[in-house]
């Protein structure tokens, strides 16, 4: 199991303690130090069952700066998405938990980190 964090982040941090309070073994990836290339994205948001722009921080500078909320959201679009996260990593929505069974998920919450842990036990 991964975990994408970037460290200054509560909600990191929250699911960072769950996974040890769990003894869960994971592996840290600070995502804004170590980018993950647009395969990397796109594999993650296989995993999700999500698409680029539901995982975007649109509130981000970057965001606004990119008018980002301006952008279609369609297939045709999302080579241009993936390129913005790649590039600019911050706009990825955090913590994501990439669990050993192939699937991912946003662990913004408690169910979410626990969602993560279940699907790890085999």
């Amino acid at each position: 199991m991964e975990i994408w964090i970037n460290p200054a982040c509560s909600k990191c941090r929250s699911a960072i303690s769950l996974l040890d309070a769990e003894g869960a073994e994971y592996t840290v990836r600070r995502y804004l130090e170590d980018v993950p290339s647009e395969d990397e994205i796109r594999d993650v948001l296989d995993r999700l069952g999500l698409e680029p722009w539901d995982i975007t921080r649109t509130q981000e500078a970057a965001a606004k700066e990119l008018g980002l909320k301006e952008w279609p959201r369609d297939e045709t679009s999302r080579d241009r998405w993936l390129k913005a996260l790649a590039e600019h990593p911050k706009l990825i929505q955090r913590p994501i938990i990439t669990a050993d069974d192939g699937t991912a998920v946003v662990g913004r919450t408690d169910e979410a980190v626990q969602d993560a842990l279940s699907r790890n036990k085999s």
